[in-house]
């Protein structure tokens, strides 16, 4: 199979019960959008397909997600943490899957444009983990080759696949994203995005 048409997947991890926030974060407006609905078709440009693993409030959250053209995994065991929903979501990838661009549901500030390089950066270099760096952080988005499919599926624990990319940092390829820095995770965060969106900015400042 040729560079350009390398299958890319794209699996959304969405299966927390964002307890920080005090309520259904996913479903949080983020320029007029829900949450969840602004990663998966930011994410979906940039891949083939596209899934997103429910978990705690799957039954709310489904819905949305049919508008967005995306598949559906549930994670049963989403106490565990996001380990168990990359097992899960990895778990349903095809056979004709080349790579898998693992995303969080809660990075708000992450472009099309974001997506569209790692997804570049990888099918220039189809055997390398390609990672999203701001600072001093290597991390999600991230996207693992077929070849890392069986590591990512013995992920245990809420480590994510952080700990894979650290330990074999000589076949990481690197991209610059400094939205990638934003975690929405309470609901202070989601009052930070507000003054940023007004001014037509970036993100938030501090």
């Amino acid at each position: 199979m040729s560079r350009d048409r390398l299958e890319l997947h794209a699996l959304v991890l969405a299966a927390g019960a964002a307890s920080r926030f005090g309520a259904l974060k996913q479903l949080a407006a983020v320029d007029g959008q829900p949450l969840l609905q602004r990663v998966l078709t930011r994410a979906g440009a940039a891949a083939d397909r596209t899934r997103v693993v429910l978990g705690a409030h799957a039954a709310r959250l489904a819905p949305l997600v049919t508008q967005c053209a995306a598949g559906v995994v549930i994670n049963a065991n989403w106490r565990e943490g996001i380990a168990s929903s990359i097992r899960a979501g990895v778990q349903h990838l095809p056979a004709t899957c080349a790579g898998v661009m693992l995303v969080l549901g809660d990075q708000a500030l992450i472009e099309t444009e974001d997506f569209k390089r790692l997804a570049l950066t990888w099918r220039a270099a189809p055997r390398s983990i390609v990672a999203a760096r701001h600072g001093a952080v290597l991390g999600a988005p991230a996207i693992f080759p077929r070849r890392w499919f069986g590591a990512l599926g013995q992920l245990s624990g809420d480590a994510g696949a952080r700990a894979l990319i650290e330990r074999h940092s000589a076949a990481v390829i690197a991209v610059e994203m400094p939205n990638a820095a934003f975690d929405l995770d309470t609901s202070a965060d989601l009052a930070r995005l507000a003054p940023a969106a007004d001014s037509g900015g970036a993100g938030p400042s501090g």
